[in-house]
Protein backbone atom coordinates (compact mmCIF):
# COMPACT_ATOMS: atom_id res chain seq x y z
CA UNK A 1 0.00 0.00 0.00
CA UNK A 2 2.64 2.32 0.91
CA UNK A 3 4.61 1.50 -2.29
CA UNK A 4 1.94 1.91 -4.39
CA UNK A 5 1.28 5.87 -2.65
CA UNK A 6 4.87 6.52 -2.83
CA UNK A 7 4.44 6.17 -6.89
CA UNK A 8 1.65 7.87 -7.47
CA UNK A 9 -0.42 4.67 -8.61
CA UNK A 10 -2.85 5.02 -5.65
CA UNK A 11 -4.04 8.00 -3.64
CA UNK A 12 -3.72 7.93 0.14
CA UNK A 13 -7.67 9.24 0.13
CA UNK A 14 -8.85 6.23 -1.80
CA UNK A 15 -7.09 4.05 0.24
CA UNK A 16 -8.83 5.57 3.21
CA UNK A 17 -12.51 5.63 2.14
CA UNK A 18 -12.09 2.53 1.37
CA UNK A 19 -11.04 1.04 4.31
CA UNK A 20 -14.12 3.45 6.11
CA UNK A 21 -16.66 1.07 3.51
CA UNK A 22 -15.23 -1.72 5.28
CA UNK A 23 -15.20 -0.79 8.77
CA UNK A 24 -18.59 0.29 8.36
CA UNK A 25 -19.53 -3.33 6.77
CA UNK A 26 -17.79 -5.07 9.36
CA UNK A 27 -18.52 -2.99 12.57
CA UNK A 28 -22.25 -3.79 13.17
CA UNK A 29 -21.14 -7.52 13.59
CA UNK A 30 -17.90 -6.87 15.33
CA UNK A 31 -17.64 -3.73 17.57
CA UNK A 32 -13.73 -3.31 16.88
CA UNK A 33 -14.23 0.14 17.17
CA UNK A 34 -15.19 2.91 19.74
CA UNK A 35 -14.45 5.96 17.96
CA UNK A 36 -13.74 6.91 14.17
CA UNK A 37 -13.40 9.68 13.12
CA UNK A 38 -14.21 9.87 9.47
CA UNK A 39 -13.47 13.15 8.86
CA UNK A 40 -10.08 13.71 10.49
CA UNK A 41 -8.91 10.42 8.68
CA UNK A 42 -9.46 11.66 5.29
CA UNK A 43 -8.09 14.74 6.01
CA UNK A 44 -4.94 13.20 7.03
CA UNK A 45 -4.88 11.08 3.82
CA UNK A 46 -5.23 13.99 1.67
CA UNK A 47 -2.22 15.52 3.49
CA UNK A 48 -0.27 12.32 2.79
CA UNK A 49 -1.23 12.90 -1.20
CA UNK A 50 -0.08 16.44 -0.91
CA UNK A 51 3.59 15.40 0.16
CA UNK A 52 3.33 12.93 -2.53
CA UNK A 53 2.92 15.15 -4.97
CA UNK A 54 4.75 17.54 -3.68
CA UNK A 55 8.45 15.35 -3.77
CA UNK A 56 8.24 14.83 -0.09
CA UNK A 57 8.09 10.74 -0.37
CA UNK A 58 5.60 10.05 2.13
CA UNK A 59 6.70 7.72 4.58
CA UNK A 60 7.39 4.63 5.38
CA UNK A 61 3.98 3.82 5.89
CA UNK A 62 2.43 6.66 3.47
CA UNK A 63 -1.44 5.95 3.68
CA UNK A 64 -1.86 2.91 5.29
CA UNK A 65 -4.79 2.74 7.35
CA UNK A 66 -4.01 2.24 10.89
CA UNK A 67 -5.89 1.42 13.90
CA UNK A 68 -4.83 2.07 17.54
CA UNK A 69 -6.08 0.59 20.72
CA UNK A 70 -7.72 2.86 22.96
CA UNK A 71 -5.51 3.23 25.80
CA UNK A 72 -2.53 4.74 23.74
CA UNK A 73 -3.22 9.13 23.57
CA UNK A 74 -4.52 10.83 20.52
CA UNK A 75 -4.46 14.39 20.73
CA UNK A 76 -7.95 15.42 20.04
CA UNK A 77 -9.38 12.28 19.94
CA UNK A 78 -11.25 10.26 22.70
CA UNK A 79 -8.78 8.13 24.41
CA UNK A 80 -11.06 5.86 27.22
CA UNK A 81 -9.14 2.50 28.07
CA UNK A 82 -12.62 0.79 27.45
CA UNK A 83 -13.19 2.59 31.02
CA UNK A 84 -16.50 4.78 32.31
CA UNK A 85 -14.48 6.25 34.22
CA UNK A 86 -12.76 7.95 30.91
CA UNK A 87 -15.89 7.93 29.25
CA UNK A 88 -14.89 11.91 28.42
CA UNK A 89 -11.36 11.66 28.27
CA UNK A 90 -9.81 13.53 25.07
CA UNK A 91 -5.87 13.57 25.76
CA UNK A 92 -4.01 16.84 24.35
CA UNK A 93 -0.87 15.14 23.47
CA UNK A 94 -0.01 11.69 21.04
CA UNK A 95 1.52 8.88 22.55
CA UNK A 96 5.04 8.68 21.13
CA UNK A 97 4.41 5.07 19.00
CA UNK A 98 1.38 7.17 17.35
CA UNK A 99 2.59 10.22 16.77
CA UNK A 100 5.75 8.05 14.67
CA UNK A 101 3.54 6.19 12.62
CA UNK A 102 1.58 8.85 11.50
CA UNK A 103 4.85 10.99 10.98
CA UNK A 104 5.63 7.95 8.69
CA UNK A 105 2.47 8.85 6.73
CA UNK A 106 0.19 6.29 8.39
CA UNK A 107 -3.71 7.48 8.37
CA UNK A 108 -5.40 6.86 11.97
CA UNK A 109 -8.88 5.58 11.02
CA UNK A 110 -10.32 5.25 14.97
CA UNK A 111 -9.54 3.18 18.32
CA UNK A 112 -10.25 0.14 19.07
CA UNK A 113 -12.21 -1.77 21.85
CA UNK A 114 -10.34 -3.27 24.91
CA UNK A 115 -10.40 -4.71 27.98
CA UNK A 116 -10.83 -2.08 30.50
CA UNK A 117 -7.46 -0.65 31.36
CA UNK A 118 -6.48 -4.18 29.40
CA UNK A 119 -7.45 -6.50 31.94
CA UNK A 120 -8.81 -9.19 30.70
CA UNK A 121 -8.09 -11.64 27.45
CA UNK A 122 -11.35 -11.62 25.75
CA UNK A 123 -12.57 -7.74 24.90
CA UNK A 124 -15.84 -8.21 26.95
CA UNK A 125 -14.75 -5.91 29.95
CA UNK A 126 -15.27 -3.11 27.77
CA UNK A 127 -17.42 -0.54 29.79
CA UNK A 128 -18.55 0.04 25.90
CA UNK A 129 -19.60 -3.67 25.19
CA UNK A 130 -17.67 -6.76 23.87
CA UNK A 131 -16.11 -6.73 20.70
CA UNK A 132 -16.60 -10.55 18.43
CA UNK A 133 -14.01 -12.81 16.96
CA UNK A 134 -14.53 -12.09 12.70
CA UNK A 135 -14.16 -16.06 12.11
CA UNK A 136 -17.19 -16.96 14.36
CA UNK A 137 -18.74 -14.10 16.27
CA UNK A 138 -20.19 -16.08 18.70
CA UNK A 139 -16.21 -16.44 20.04
CA UNK A 140 -14.33 -13.83 21.55
CA UNK A 141 -11.62 -12.05 19.60
CA UNK A 142 -8.94 -12.35 22.65
CA UNK A 143 -7.89 -9.52 24.77
CA UNK A 144 -7.03 -7.07 25.71
CA UNK A 145 -6.17 -5.58 22.30
CA UNK A 146 -9.10 -7.70 21.00
CA UNK A 147 -10.44 -4.60 19.08
CA UNK A 148 -7.15 -4.62 17.30
CA UNK A 149 -6.70 -7.91 16.27
CA UNK A 150 -10.25 -7.83 14.71
CA UNK A 151 -9.96 -5.25 12.73
CA UNK A 152 -6.89 -6.90 10.99
CA UNK A 153 -8.33 -10.10 10.80
CA UNK A 154 -11.25 -8.45 9.47
CA UNK A 155 -9.40 -6.40 6.69
CA UNK A 156 -10.73 -2.83 8.11
CA UNK A 157 -6.27 -2.18 8.15
CA UNK A 158 -3.62 -4.26 7.34
CA UNK A 159 -2.13 -3.13 10.94
CA UNK A 160 -3.29 -1.84 13.91
CA UNK A 161 -1.47 -0.76 17.49
CA UNK A 162 -1.74 -2.93 20.74
CA UNK A 163 -0.53 -2.90 24.15
CA UNK A 164 1.20 -6.70 25.48
CA UNK A 165 1.64 -6.84 29.39
CA UNK A 166 1.14 -10.38 29.78
CA UNK A 167 0.09 -11.73 26.36
CA UNK A 168 -2.86 -9.05 25.65
CA UNK A 169 -1.13 -8.26 21.57
CA UNK A 170 -0.04 -12.28 20.91
CA UNK A 171 -3.48 -14.01 22.69
CA UNK A 172 -5.89 -12.18 20.62
CA UNK A 173 -3.30 -12.41 17.73
CA UNK A 174 -3.62 -16.48 18.15
CA UNK A 175 -7.48 -16.53 18.56
CA UNK A 176 -8.22 -14.18 15.34
CA UNK A 177 -5.69 -15.87 12.92
CA UNK A 178 -3.12 -13.21 12.72
CA UNK A 179 0.75 -12.04 13.69
CA UNK A 180 0.95 -10.45 17.08
CA UNK A 181 4.51 -8.68 18.14
CA UNK A 182 5.63 -7.99 21.24
CA UNK A 183 8.47 -6.09 21.32
CA UNK A 184 11.80 -6.46 23.77
CA UNK A 185 10.95 -4.30 26.86
CA UNK A 186 12.29 -0.57 26.06
CA UNK A 187 12.11 -1.18 22.44
CA UNK A 188 9.42 1.13 21.97
CA UNK A 189 8.39 4.37 23.88
CA UNK A 190 5.48 3.68 26.56
CA UNK A 191 5.29 7.76 26.49
CA UNK A 192 1.07 8.54 26.01
CA UNK A 193 0.08 4.40 26.98
CA UNK A 194 -2.42 4.52 29.46
CA UNK A 195 -0.64 2.35 32.43
CA UNK A 196 -1.55 -0.65 33.59
CA UNK A 197 1.82 -2.53 34.97
CA UNK A 198 4.71 -0.05 34.01
CA UNK A 199 6.95 -2.67 34.84
CA UNK A 200 5.50 -4.67 32.15
CA UNK A 201 3.48 -2.46 29.51
CA UNK A 202 4.99 -3.02 25.56
CA UNK A 203 3.18 -0.92 22.76
CA UNK A 204 3.18 -4.17 20.15
CA UNK A 205 1.60 -4.25 16.59
CA UNK A 206 -0.88 -6.69 15.37
CA UNK A 207 -0.53 -7.59 11.49
CA UNK A 208 -1.34 -9.51 8.47
CA UNK A 209 2.21 -10.98 8.56
CA UNK A 210 5.75 -10.46 10.10
CA UNK A 211 6.55 -8.14 7.29
CA UNK A 212 4.32 -5.29 8.04
CA UNK A 213 4.88 -6.06 11.53
CA UNK A 214 8.00 -4.96 11.09
CA UNK A 215 7.75 -1.90 9.24
CA UNK A 216 5.04 -0.39 11.92
CA UNK A 217 8.04 -1.32 14.09
CA UNK A 218 10.79 -0.10 13.24
CA UNK A 219 8.95 3.17 12.72
CA UNK A 220 8.09 3.35 16.27
CA UNK A 221 10.90 2.18 17.91
CA UNK A 222 13.77 4.00 19.56
CA UNK A 223 14.46 6.12 22.45
CA UNK A 224 12.64 9.17 23.71
CA UNK A 225 12.98 12.08 26.10
CA UNK A 226 9.68 11.45 27.35
CA UNK A 227 9.98 7.72 28.75
CA UNK A 228 13.31 6.88 30.52
CA UNK A 229 12.58 2.95 29.80
CA UNK A 230 12.46 3.63 26.21
CA UNK A 231 16.61 2.18 24.78
CA UNK A 232 18.57 4.29 23.16
CA UNK A 233 20.68 3.68 20.51
CA UNK A 234 20.52 3.24 16.75
CA UNK A 235 17.33 1.10 15.23
CA UNK A 236 18.01 -1.83 13.39
CA UNK A 237 15.84 -1.69 9.67
CA UNK A 238 13.96 -4.77 10.17
CA UNK A 239 12.45 -4.95 6.55
CA UNK A 240 16.05 -5.38 5.08
CA UNK A 241 16.71 -7.87 7.56
CA UNK A 242 13.82 -10.11 5.90
CA UNK A 243 14.91 -9.27 2.83
CA UNK A 244 17.93 -11.09 3.53
CA UNK A 245 16.22 -13.95 4.56
CA UNK A 246 13.61 -13.98 0.91
CA UNK A 247 17.12 -13.84 -0.50
CA UNK A 248 18.45 -16.83 1.61
CA UNK A 249 17.44 -20.05 -0.70
CA UNK A 250 15.60 -22.95 0.41
CA UNK A 251 17.48 -22.74 4.12
CA UNK A 252 16.93 -19.70 5.48
CA UNK A 253 17.69 -21.01 9.08
CA UNK A 254 20.60 -23.16 8.70
CA UNK A 255 22.60 -22.81 11.80
CA UNK A 256 19.63 -21.82 14.02
CA UNK A 257 18.52 -23.91 17.25
CA UNK A 258 14.83 -23.77 18.02
CA UNK A 259 13.99 -24.91 21.46
CA UNK A 260 10.47 -26.26 21.88
CA UNK A 261 9.12 -25.50 25.30
CA UNK A 262 8.08 -28.85 27.04
CA UNK A 263 6.11 -28.77 30.39
CA UNK A 264 3.48 -31.26 31.00
CA UNK A 265 1.91 -28.99 33.75
CA UNK A 266 1.56 -26.37 31.10
CA UNK A 267 -1.47 -27.91 29.15
CA UNK A 268 -2.46 -27.36 25.83
CA UNK A 269 -5.77 -29.25 23.50
CA UNK A 270 -4.50 -31.25 20.37
CA UNK A 271 -5.26 -28.37 17.99
CA UNK A 272 -2.43 -26.27 19.86
CA UNK A 273 0.04 -29.34 20.35
CA UNK A 274 -0.41 -30.62 16.79
CA UNK A 275 0.11 -26.63 15.68
CA UNK A 276 3.40 -26.60 17.44
CA UNK A 277 4.54 -29.84 16.19
CA UNK A 278 3.81 -28.86 12.52
CA UNK A 279 5.76 -25.63 13.05
CA UNK A 280 8.97 -27.39 14.46
CA UNK A 281 8.42 -30.03 11.20
CA UNK A 282 8.55 -26.75 8.90
CA UNK A 283 11.16 -25.16 10.38
CA UNK A 284 13.57 -28.39 10.51
CA UNK A 285 12.91 -28.15 6.80
CA UNK A 286 14.10 -24.63 6.30
CA UNK A 287 17.53 -25.79 7.91
CA UNK A 288 17.03 -25.06 11.47
CA UNK A 289 17.84 -27.54 14.66
CA UNK A 290 15.38 -28.01 16.99
CA UNK A 291 15.38 -30.23 20.89
CA UNK A 292 12.78 -29.79 23.57
CA UNK A 293 13.70 -27.28 26.20
CA UNK A 294 12.44 -27.16 30.10
CA UNK A 295 11.87 -23.64 32.17
CA UNK A 296 11.79 -24.74 35.34
CA UNK A 297 9.52 -22.18 36.67
CA UNK A 298 7.46 -21.60 34.05
CA UNK A 299 4.22 -22.82 36.00
CA UNK A 300 5.14 -20.43 38.70
CA UNK A 301 4.97 -17.24 36.58
CA UNK A 302 1.16 -17.35 36.09
CA UNK A 303 1.10 -16.68 40.09
CA UNK A 304 4.19 -13.99 40.52
CA UNK A 305 2.67 -12.13 37.51
CA UNK A 306 -1.26 -11.92 39.18
CA UNK A 307 0.38 -10.71 42.09
CA UNK A 308 2.98 -8.03 40.43
CA UNK A 309 0.81 -6.83 37.43
CA UNK A 310 -2.48 -5.85 39.81
CA UNK A 311 0.22 -4.59 42.83
CA UNK A 312 1.36 -2.08 40.28
CA UNK A 313 -1.90 -1.47 38.26
CA UNK A 314 -3.02 -0.57 42.31
CA UNK A 315 -0.48 2.53 42.08
CA UNK A 316 -1.61 3.26 38.66
CA UNK A 317 -4.75 3.38 38.92
CA UNK A 318 -5.11 5.76 42.00
CA UNK A 319 -5.24 8.64 39.98
CA UNK A 320 -8.74 7.73 38.96
CA UNK A 321 -10.39 8.87 41.65
CA UNK A 322 -12.88 11.50 40.41
CA UNK A 323 -10.07 14.80 41.63
CA UNK A 324 -7.46 14.14 39.52
CA UNK A 325 -8.70 12.31 36.71
CA UNK A 326 -11.96 10.77 35.97
CA UNK A 327 -15.67 11.00 35.31
CA UNK A 328 -17.37 11.49 38.48
CA UNK A 329 -20.67 9.87 37.22
CA UNK A 330 -22.97 9.70 40.01
CA UNK A 331 -20.82 10.35 42.75
CA UNK A 332 -20.86 13.97 41.09
CA UNK A 333 -23.11 15.83 43.57
CA UNK A 334 -21.09 14.19 46.59
CA UNK A 335 -19.95 16.93 49.11
CA UNK A 336 -17.53 14.48 51.12
CA UNK A 337 -14.35 13.61 49.51
CA UNK A 338 -14.73 10.08 50.59
CA UNK A 339 -17.86 9.72 49.33
CA UNK A 340 -16.97 11.27 46.14
CA UNK A 341 -14.09 8.69 45.69
CA UNK A 342 -15.73 5.96 46.64
CA UNK A 343 -18.50 6.89 44.12
CA UNK A 344 -16.18 7.50 41.55
CA UNK A 345 -13.87 4.05 41.63
CA UNK A 346 -17.09 2.23 42.66
CA UNK A 347 -19.54 3.15 40.18
CA UNK A 348 -16.93 3.99 36.98
CA UNK A 349 -14.87 0.84 37.00
CA UNK A 350 -15.32 -2.08 36.00
CA UNK A 351 -15.70 -5.25 38.23
CA UNK A 352 -12.33 -7.07 36.20
CA UNK A 353 -10.39 -3.94 37.03
CA UNK A 354 -11.81 -3.62 40.99
CA UNK A 355 -10.39 -7.48 41.45
CA UNK A 356 -7.59 -6.57 40.46
CA UNK A 357 -6.51 -3.39 42.22
CA UNK A 358 -7.88 -5.22 45.21
CA UNK A 359 -5.46 -7.88 44.65
CA UNK A 360 -2.52 -5.40 44.26
CA UNK A 361 -3.66 -3.72 46.80
CA UNK A 362 -3.94 -6.17 49.40
CA UNK A 363 -0.19 -7.74 48.08
CA UNK A 364 1.50 -4.44 48.85
CA UNK A 365 -0.12 -3.72 52.02
CA UNK A 366 1.31 -4.03 55.51
CA UNK A 367 2.46 -7.75 56.36
CA UNK A 368 2.00 -9.28 53.34
CA UNK A 369 4.29 -7.28 50.87
CA UNK A 370 7.06 -9.47 51.76
CA UNK A 371 5.32 -12.49 51.29
CA UNK A 372 3.45 -12.00 48.52
CA UNK A 373 5.24 -9.06 46.27
CA UNK A 374 8.88 -9.92 47.17
CA UNK A 375 8.37 -13.83 46.80
CA UNK A 376 6.84 -12.94 43.22
CA UNK A 377 9.49 -10.22 42.16
CA UNK A 378 12.20 -13.29 43.26
CA UNK A 379 9.82 -15.81 40.87
CA UNK A 380 10.16 -13.20 38.21
CA UNK A 381 13.86 -13.13 38.36
CA UNK A 382 13.59 -17.34 38.54
CA UNK A 383 12.10 -17.00 35.05
CA UNK A 384 14.42 -14.93 33.38
CA UNK A 385 17.28 -17.45 34.85
CA UNK A 386 15.48 -19.99 33.10
CA UNK A 387 15.42 -17.87 29.69
CA UNK A 388 19.20 -16.90 30.42
CA UNK A 389 20.24 -20.95 30.81
CA UNK A 390 18.11 -21.61 27.41
CA UNK A 391 20.33 -19.09 25.45
CA UNK A 392 23.54 -19.81 26.79
CA UNK A 393 22.76 -23.79 26.61
CA UNK A 394 22.91 -22.83 23.00
CA UNK A 395 18.75 -22.22 21.69
CA UNK A 396 18.33 -19.21 19.43
CA UNK A 397 14.55 -18.86 19.63
CA UNK A 398 11.74 -20.67 21.89
CA UNK A 399 8.56 -22.08 19.95
CA UNK A 400 5.14 -22.82 21.93
CA UNK A 401 1.99 -22.54 21.67
CA UNK A 402 0.02 -19.01 22.70
CA UNK A 403 -3.22 -20.18 24.12
CA UNK A 404 -3.90 -23.72 25.77
CA UNK A 405 -6.73 -23.80 22.88
CA UNK A 406 -8.68 -21.95 20.13
CA UNK A 407 -10.96 -18.96 20.91
CA UNK A 408 -13.55 -20.20 23.05
CA UNK A 409 -17.42 -18.79 23.64
CA UNK A 410 -18.34 -15.49 24.53
CA UNK A 411 -19.26 -15.41 28.35
CA UNK A 412 -17.32 -18.35 29.01
CA UNK A 413 -15.23 -16.98 31.45
CA UNK A 414 -17.98 -15.32 33.43
CA UNK A 415 -18.59 -17.83 36.31
CA UNK A 416 -14.84 -18.66 37.38
CA UNK A 417 -13.08 -15.02 36.00
CA UNK A 418 -9.83 -15.98 37.89
CA UNK A 419 -9.78 -19.85 36.06
CA UNK A 420 -9.69 -17.45 33.49
CA UNK A 421 -5.63 -16.43 34.43
CA UNK A 422 -4.39 -19.67 33.71
CA UNK A 423 -4.60 -19.67 30.29
CA UNK A 424 -2.00 -16.65 30.09
CA UNK A 425 1.11 -20.00 31.26
CA UNK A 426 2.60 -19.11 27.96
CA UNK A 427 2.42 -15.66 27.22
CA UNK A 428 2.94 -14.61 30.77
CA UNK A 429 6.79 -15.78 30.93
CA UNK A 430 8.21 -13.74 28.19
CA UNK A 431 6.38 -10.45 29.20
CA UNK A 432 8.18 -10.75 32.85
CA UNK A 433 11.63 -11.20 31.16
CA UNK A 434 11.01 -8.17 28.93
CA UNK A 435 11.80 -10.70 25.72
CA UNK A 436 10.49 -10.07 21.97
CA UNK A 437 8.26 -12.81 21.04
CA UNK A 438 5.79 -12.91 17.86
CA UNK A 439 2.60 -15.39 17.48
CA UNK A 440 1.59 -16.38 14.36
CA UNK A 441 -1.03 -18.35 12.99
CA UNK A 442 -0.53 -22.07 12.37
CA UNK A 443 -3.69 -23.54 11.64
CA UNK A 444 -6.84 -24.28 12.46
CA UNK A 445 -9.10 -26.32 15.12
CA UNK A 446 -11.46 -28.59 13.17
CA UNK A 447 -13.42 -29.21 16.45
CA UNK A 448 -14.45 -25.27 17.10
CA UNK A 449 -15.37 -25.13 13.15
CA UNK A 450 -11.87 -24.22 11.75
CA UNK A 451 -11.05 -21.49 14.62
CA UNK A 452 -7.43 -20.16 13.65
CA UNK A 453 -4.72 -21.14 16.09
CA UNK A 454 -1.59 -19.74 16.73
CA UNK A 455 2.03 -20.54 17.74
CA UNK A 456 5.03 -18.83 19.77
CA UNK A 457 8.33 -17.42 18.99
CA UNK A 458 10.14 -16.19 21.63
CA UNK A 459 14.29 -14.43 21.57
CA UNK A 460 16.83 -13.23 23.81
CA UNK A 461 16.11 -9.71 25.20
CA UNK A 462 17.36 -7.54 22.39
CA UNK A 463 17.12 -9.52 19.58
CA UNK A 464 13.84 -8.41 18.04
CA UNK A 465 15.21 -9.19 14.13
CA UNK A 466 16.20 -12.63 15.14
CA UNK A 467 12.37 -13.83 16.56
CA UNK A 468 11.31 -11.84 13.79
CA UNK A 469 13.44 -13.35 11.03
CA UNK A 470 12.08 -16.51 11.71
CA UNK A 471 8.63 -15.82 12.15
CA UNK A 472 8.94 -14.54 8.47
CA UNK A 473 10.75 -17.48 6.92
CA UNK A 474 7.94 -20.01 8.44
CA UNK A 475 5.31 -17.40 7.12
CA UNK A 476 7.15 -17.02 3.48
CA UNK A 477 9.25 -19.39 2.48
CA UNK A 478 7.39 -22.29 3.94
CA UNK A 479 4.37 -21.36 1.82
CA UNK A 480 2.15 -20.65 5.10
CA UNK A 481 1.90 -16.86 4.41
CA UNK A 482 -1.72 -16.24 4.73
CA UNK A 483 -2.77 -14.12 1.96
CA UNK A 484 -5.39 -11.12 2.60
CA UNK A 485 -8.45 -13.20 0.99
CA UNK A 486 -7.77 -16.40 3.03
CA UNK A 487 -7.45 -13.99 6.53
CA UNK A 488 -10.67 -12.41 5.77
CA UNK A 489 -13.38 -14.18 7.33
CA UNK A 490 -16.30 -14.41 5.00
CA UNK A 491 -18.94 -15.06 7.86
CA UNK A 492 -18.80 -10.98 9.15
CA UNK A 493 -21.18 -10.64 6.11
CA UNK A 494 -24.04 -12.14 6.92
Amino acid sequence: MAAAVRAGAVSAESLTAAALRRLAAAEPSLSAFLTVDAAAALAAARAVDADVAAGRGGGALAGVPLAVKDNLCTAGLTTTAASAVLADHTPAYTATAVARAVAAGAVVLGKTNMDEFGMGSSTERSAFGPTANPWDTTRVPGGSSGGSAAAVAAGVTPVALGTDTGGSVRQPASFCGVTGYKPSYGRVSRHGLLAYASSLDTVGVLAGSVADAAVLAGVMAGGDGFDPTALDGPVPDLSVDLAAVDAAGPSPLAGLTVGIVSDERVAVDAAAAAAVEATAETLRGLGATTRPVSLPRLPAAVAAYYVLAPAEASANLARYDGLRYGSRGAAAGSTNVADLVAGTRGGRLGDETRRRILLGTFALSAGYHDALYGRAQAVRAAVAADYAAAWAAGVDVLLSAVAPAAAPRRGAGDAHPTAVYAADALTVPPSLAGLPAVAVPAGVDVATGGMPVGVQLVGPRGEDARVLRVGHAFQTIAGRYWTEKKRRPARIHR
